[in-house]
C-alpha cells in the first residue's frame, strides 16, 4: 500500500517538489497512461488542499474530424466529457500549449461550468516532443487559489509525465 501524505506545514515549492517525487515513485516503470493519471490524480487531490476537482483530459480525435479533449482521471464530481480545442479554460491551455492560471472562472471568456462551484482554475499541459497529449486541470472553491508557484510546480509534474501518460 502505499501512502503518500505531505507535510501540511511545507512551503509551496517543496510541497510541489514531494508531490513530483510521489508521482515519479508511482508511475516510474508503469507503461499504462491511463493507470498512472488516475494514481496522480489521487495525489493531486492528497496533496493539494482547497480542490473541488483534479484529473485529466487527454487529446483525442474528435467525431467531426481533428482533435479535442476527452475526460480522462480524475477525483471531484462528474464533469464535461469532451470539450474543444479553444473552448474553456482547458480548452484554451490545449489550443494554446500554454499554461492558464485563472483567479476567477466567471470571469474566463467561455468558461465551461462544469460544477458551479468552481472559483478558480490553473490547467497546464503535458506535451510529447512539442505536442499537447493532455491537460492537468485543477479546480477550486475559492477566488485567486492558483499561484504562480503552483503553476511552476504542476508544470514540473506534466514534463515528469510525459511520457509516461
Amino acid at each position: 500500500m502505499y501512502d503518500f501524505r505531505p507535510d501540511e506545514t511545507l512551503a509551496p515549492a517543496e510541497l510541489h517538489w514531494q508531490l513530483c517525487e510521489a508521482a515519479d515513485a508511482l508511475t516510474e516503470g508503469e507503461p499504462d497512461g491511463i493507470a498512472n493519471m488516475a494514481n496522480v490524480a489521487a495525489l493531486l487531490w492528497e496533496f493539494l488542499p482547497d480542490l473541488n476537482w483534479a484529473g485529466f483530459y487527454r487529446v483525442a480525435p474528435a467525431k467531426s474530424g481533428g482533435h479535442e479533449l476527452v475526460l480522462g482521471p480524475f477525483v471531484g464530481r462528474p464533469a464535461c466529457i469532451r470539450i474543444p480545442f479553444g473552448t474553456g479554460v482547458c480548452g484554451a491551455a490545449a489550443g494554446s500549449g500554454e499554461t492558464q492560471l485563472v483567479e476567477d472562472v466567471h470571469a474566463f471568456p467561455g468558461h465551461i461550468a462544469c460544477d458551479a462551484a468552481s472559483r478558480s482554475e490553473l490547467v497546464v499541459p503535458v506535451k510529447r516532443e512539442g505536442r499537447v497529449v493532455a491537460v492537468i486541470d485543477l479546480d477550486s472553491p475559492s477566488p485567486a487559489r492558483f499561484s504562480r508557484e503552483d503553476a511552476r510546480g504542476i508544470e514540473a509534474l506534466a514534463a515528469l509525465l510525459a511520457d509516461r501518460i
